[in-house]
């Protein structure tokens, strides 16, 4: 095994809870093996190991070097097949998948009838519960049973399986263009941010209505609604028509309110889709609506039908704490984003291995939002050149854009001026290497390239001269998107005004929440 598999085989170890490490003595139990197994030895080793080191494993001779890899690989194969039989880990999916394995066993033993019963079961358990690609895999067994032994019951047995399999193969074939679909647009929107240009836009619009399937209303299930509604949610972001966004988020999350028992069966959808409700709420500047979803998601992810594993309790982490530091810049109230950022740093740690590293890159890009609003620039500074030096980071070239661009400016603010010819020099290289730079970008550049030529009683005027530039763009399609990730505009208000940037935001909050809102009123879950 490679070095990598090697690190996988302790990591799963070390997720196991108390409860799962019993049920693996157990089974190993059960199994005949004894106390002084090789392999259970080298569970107990494992478990008690605070960081995978070989030389230990081998030091205490459970395992000779070269009998090591293939005793890894059979301890990692029995601790899947242990998980597979706790009650916890047994949802749908794995019932109807356990249904149709114990179908198959009985009719490799010619237990026919006994197989076509158990298959009917599963059947109408994944019709169900829209889990449609286990559906037509248990069709396809019953065909095939069907062409061994004929049920004679049925004289349109034939028929009604042929019938049956070429609406699930439609609906499937459906299910998966959209689910590409909606992918290669979260793909798009991940490595390069929302469209640039009208180019883009052109782009980026051709390619989503070429790819979308022609639907028949009629014939839309659950899941094949899901994934249209989620197909728009990323094409409306890539082209910053945020209210739409709001309208198809909505649309999800309405098709899991109308039907609560898909919560449970699609628990990570249902996340997803009040997280991306939040964002859109966020970026059309809603706060009294966002706290209500924000409420809403907790209430229910707390409930006790909810569904608990890691997988789950490092999206609740992530989707909870994410919208919480959106919630503060909407409201203006970093001091207590500030408060909540070592909460959100140890859950970075105990999710390590759920969390990408772009999802952790995006957590300290908003931390340092967040501790430039509380005007704590040198942590600010801190967060952003965990960003601005990791090399590896592949993908969302506007979030390393406008991490350079806020790191001038919490430079300047420091008074950190020794760095920040240096750091203006880089920024505008990287702009100019991903072809990014935008009249946004262009003028606050400028602005603090000729801050030291500005007399501080001229320095007010500079800060206005600079807002008014700026404030034309506010509403350009592409430029506007500077104003998403960096709220510079509320930055320049409170120079000019002298007071804290949180003050300004506070005041527009209000001024939102008073605002009437006809467009986003609660829609239908119809398709358009």
């Amino acid at each position: 095994m490679t070095s990598e598999q090697k690190d996988n085989l302790f990591v799963l170890v070390k997720s196991l809870t108390k409860s799962e490490k019993r049920q693996f003595r157990l089974y190993v139990g059960r199994m005949g093996s004894n106390e002084d197994s090789k392999f259970l030895n080298l569970f107990q080793s494992l478990d008690k190991m605070n960081r995978y080191d070989e030389k230990v494993i081998l030091k205490k001779g459970i395992v000779t070097k070269q009998q090591l890899s293939n005793l890894k690989a059979h301890l990692y194969k029995q601790i899947l097949i242990s998980l597979r039989m706790n009650p916890a880990h047994k949802n749908i999916r794995i019932q109807i998948r356990e249904q149709l394995d114990f179908a198959t066993i009985l009719y490799q033993k010619g237990l026919y009838k006994q197989s076509l019963k158990v298959l009917e079961k599963a059947k109408i358990l994944a019709l169900k519960n829209e889990e449609k690609y286990s559906a037509y895999d248990i069709v396809e067994l019953e065909k095939v049973i069907e062409s061994q032994y004929i049920t004679r019951s049925l004289s349109n047995r034939t028929e009604t399986l042929i019938f049956e399999a070429d609406q699930l193969r439609v609906q499937n074939n459906l299910a998966t263009q959209l689910s590409n679909l909606s992918l290669q647009l979260y793909e798009r929107l991940i490595k390069a941010g929302y469209a640039k240009s009208d180019e883009e836009f052109r782009e980026i619009t051709k390619f989503f209505y070429e790819n979308l399937p022609k639907l028949d209303n009629d014939a839309l299930g659950f899941r094949e609604k899901l994934w249209y509604f989620k197909a728009h949610v990323w094409y409306s972001f890539l082209t910053q028509d945020f209210l739409s966004t709001y309208r198809y988020a909505s649309k999800w999350i309405e098709m899991f309110e109308e039907s609560p028992g898909m919560i449970a069966i699609h628990p990570v959808f249902y996340l997803k889709g009040n997280n991306y409700l939040m964002e859109s709420l966020t970026l059309i500047k809603y706060p009294s609506k966002f706290k209500e979803i924000l409420q809403q998601m907790m209430l229910r992810t707390s409930a006790e039908e909810f569904p608990k594993n890691d997988n789950l309790k490092s999206l609740v982490f992530q989707f909870y704490y994410s919208n919480k530091l959106n919630l503060h810049f909407l409201e203006g109230s970093f001091g207590e984003g500030v408060v909540i950022v070592p909460e959100i740093i140890r859950g970075i740690t105990e999710y390590s291995n759920q969390i990408d590293p772009h999802h952790i890159m995006l957590f300290y890009y908003k931390i340092a939002c967040v501790y430039f609003g509380a005007d704590d620039y040198e942590n600010c500074i801190v967060y952003l050149d965990k960003i601005i030096s990791n090399k590896s980071l592949k993908m969302r070239e506007d979030l390393l854009c406008f991490s350079r661009v806020l790191n001038i400016f919490a430079h300047y603010e420091a008074g950190f001026d020794y760095h920040l010819e240096t750091h203006l020099k880089e920024t505008y290289k990287f702009l100019i290497k991903m072809n990014d730079l935008h009249e946004v970008q262009k003028a606050m550049i400028r602005f603090v390239r000729g801050l030291g030529d500005i007399y501080p009683h001229d320095l007010k005027r500079a800060f206005e001269d600079l807002y008014q530039e700026l404030k034309q763009y506010e509403n350009d399609p592409y430029e506007r998107r500077s104003f998403l990730y960096l709220d510079i505009l509320s930055w320049l208000e409170s120079k000019i005004n002298n007071v804290s940037i949180g003050y300004i935001i506070k005041n527009k909050a209000v001024y939102l929440n008073r605002k009437e809102r006809p467009s986003i009123s609660p829609l239908s879950a119809d398709l358009p």
